[in-house]
């Protein structure tokens, strides 16, 4: 009996030494310390419950920075503000724990429960009386109908955490058109609660869960709060000192945070973090989702190894990808500008595989990486083309018209869905505004597109279009137009006329991209000078010079040539009027049977004399994936002809294939005429 008596004054000593001389202070009902103190039931009670779940815990650490809270008189309220007593538990200094068994521990247990039960039952009814109710953003947003709303909630009785208000906010704003978004971000900001709402949630960011404060974080940046605010960078700078705690969610919703905040310090600081965050934690990622949203917020700056980890990482869960995630894996990887043939080609395949039903918006984003990426697929832009034809009259042709000048960019010609777009746009020319017209003759010049007996009638409805806007239309967009249509053989007198005004002239030799303005007024001078348009072949424009073209030796060509002409038979960069430029030239007899001596002697007025001009064209000259020639090529070949030569097309990557035997035989075929070729072999046979 003197043992567990003993044994209960020693214990008794020990709490007591504990609790020193209490202080008030004012509290607040919300409570910037961490909520399983500020709201919970945390008396004598508790605390002794807590040594018999623990009883071989060491008190040093089971009382560290505790607080106790204690109601003083009849615990009375003002404005919502409590007075309490606070007992501030020191740490032990003796790490000596508890000793005794557990009998005594038991009945030492039941005496003190006994002692401090009426007590404890009074400070129940205290801290019930003082403790808010909880409320979740899910039910703030559910019970909401506008920011402003919310914010009175928060004004009346604050909850901890404050994050929840934001987050409320946020869902509320996402179902709003944008006018009302914008009115009702500018009654949040001057709401008298909003300040308020703001320094809790900085007071809160150390102590309240990681995932709330980047929720919260996400929310505040989503609803407008400007990113250089005391706000913002204080929850950047806590984020960056609690990164360590970040789980795969929470590095989800960190990511999507960084994608859309501008640089500045401590952005660039947490991004750094994040990155040497994922290079350790890369393989523990489990979703497609987070890891897809972590590669985009990487950057394009990341370390290549960096990029190659997470392209490995993708490449391992390549058979968890869905659909959608194969779409978004395009715009991925142009966000982090990393070019992985691998992932593209197989997610090119599952893209074109299940292309029905892919949303538009979809489409335009996996063309714009692949034009980001340079990465170039036939059968994927073969597969999107042949979709929008079959699908063609559920879309805007504006939408239709962004995808054919993605298309353009490739090089790429749908021939289907240029045919159909045709016949739709001159049945219904008042749909496309300047713009657009501008747009719509730069893809079909440059892709030398013209579809049976429409083009002339697709061409005057173009032409019609953009002379009802001549008073709106910019210079530059003017010599664009007018520049398309002279690369079509097509030429619009009221826009000529207009173009060729000198005001108009100075202001596109002076303004904007000046170069490019002085060589598309020189094609212009050109076309009108050289084809049929008589109206103006009289015209003389002063332009400036154009700088001197590279000229590009083609030495398989020019050895294949003598081996098959022998010397001085052939020209090599041949200069041309009106700043055209030839590889080769020949000069033959009428029927291009014969090769003629290559001479000083004047032969181009002789009528038996045919020029022969030798192109050698690289793949960039044609459509993708065709030999059918661009707008340039096609415009320059018509213009050679005009000025009395034959032309030949050698296409450089396959006479760079061949050998000098197979490519002498190609070239003798190009170069002679087929009757020429067929009458040789006859000779031959009958000499044999």
């Amino acid at each position: 009996m003197n043992n567990r008596a003993g044994s209960f004054l020693w214990n008794l000593r020990q709490l007591s030494t504990l609790v020193p001389t209490g202080r008030t202070v004012r509290l607040y009902p919300l409570a910037f310390c961490r909520p399983n103190i500020a709201y919970s039931n945390w008396n004598r009670r508790n605390l002794l419950n807590t040594f018999g779940n623990k009883m071989h815990s060491s008190t040093r650490y089971l009382f560290q920075d505790a607080l106790i809270f204690k109601s003083e008189g009849d615990g009375c309220q003002t404005k919502g503000i409590s007075t309490a007593t606070v007992f501030t538990v020191d740490k032990l200094l003796c790490p000596r724990r508890l000793s005794f068994d557990s009998k005594h521990f038991l009945v030492s247990v039941s005496e003190l429960k006994k002692s401090f039960h009426q007590e404890a039952s009074d400070e129940d009814v205290l801290t019930k009386r003082r403790k808010p109710a909880l409320i979740s953003s899910t039910k703030l947003s559910q019970e909401c109908n506008s920011l402003s709303d919310v914010l009175d909630i928060f004004s009346k009785a604050p909850t901890f955490p404050s994050s929840n208000y934001f987050s409320a906010m946020w869902t509320i704003a996402k179902r709003m058109s944008e006018d009302q978004k914008r009115f009702e971000k500018q009654l949040m900001f001057n709401h008298p609660a909003f300040n308020q709402l703001c320094e809790h949630v900085m007071r809160e960011a150390k102590i309240m869960y990681f995932g709330d404060l980047l929720f919260s974080l996400h929310a505040i940046v989503k609803l407008g709060i400007p990113q250089n605010t005391l706000l913002v960078q204080t929850l950047l700078r806590v984020v960056q000192e609690r990164i360590n705690e970040c789980d795969e969610k929470c590095l989800s919703v960190l990511s999507t945070i960084l994608n859309t905040m501008e640089p500045c310090k401590n952005v660039d600081v947490l991004l750094a973090g994040l990155r040497m965050l994922v290079d350790e934690q890369v393989c523990k990622i489990k979703h497609v989702f987070t890891l897809q949203t972590v590669m985009r917020s990487i950057g394009k700056d990341a370390p290549i190894g960096l990029k190659r980890k997470l392209e490995m990482k993708a490449l391992k869960e390549l058979d968890q990808f869905s659909v959608l995630n194969c779409q978004h894996m395009f715009a991925v990887l142009a966000a982090m500008n990393h070019r992985s043939i691998i992932l593209l080609n197989e997610c090119s395949k599952r893209v074109t595989s299940n292309i029905h039903g892919c949303p538009f918006k979809i489409l335009i984003n996996i063309l714009q990486s692949c034009r980001d990426l340079q990465y170039i697929n036939i059968d994927l832009f073969k597969g999107i083309a042949d979709y929008v034809a079959t699908t063609f009259d559920i879309w805007k042709l504006k939408k239709v018209l962004f995808l054919l000048i993605l298309f353009e960019n490739f090089g790429f010609r749908p021939v289907g869905l240029m045919d159909l777009f045709i016949k739709k746009a001159a049945d219904e020319p008042g749909f496309l505004n300047v713009k657009s017209l501008v747009g719509i003759l730069n893809v079909y010049s440059s892709l030398n597109h013209f579809y049976k007996c429409q083009t002339h009638e697709f061409l005057e409805v173009m032409a019609s279009a953009l002379t009802g806007s001549l008073h709106h239309i910019s210079s530059e967009n003017l010599l664009n137009a007018v520049c398309s249509f002279c690369w079509m053989n097509y030429f619009p007198l009221a826009l000529i006329n207009q173009l060729l005004q000198k005001d108009i002239i100075d202001d596109l030799l002076t303004s904007g991209d000046v170069e490019r303005n002085v060589h598309r007024l020189h094609v212009v001078a050109t076309c009108l000078k050289l084809d049929d348009a008589p109206c103006h072949k009289d015209l003389d424009l002063v332009l400036p010079q154009l700088p001197p073209m590279t000229f590009c030796p083609q030495p398989k060509v020019a050895a294949v040539l003598s081996d098959l002409l022998g010397e001085g038979c052939f020209s090599q960069s041949v200069q041309l009027p009106h700043n055209y430029f030839i590889d080769f030239e020949i000069r033959m007899d009428a029927n291009r049977s014969q090769v003629l001596p290559f001479s000083d002697v004047d032969v181009v007025t002789s009528t038996d004399i045919q020029r022969v001009a030798v192109l050698c064209v690289p793949k960039s000259a044609y459509c993708l994936d065709s030999t059918h020639p661009k707008g340039y090529l096609a415009m320059k070949m018509r213009h050679l002809k005009i000025m009395g030569f034959h032309v030949i097309l050698v296409n450089n990557w396959e006479v760079e294939k061949l050998e000098m035997k197979d490519a002498v035989a190609f070239l003798k075929t190009k170069i002679y005429s087929p009757k020429a070729l067929s009458s040789a072999d006859i000779h031959l046979q009958s000499t044999c």
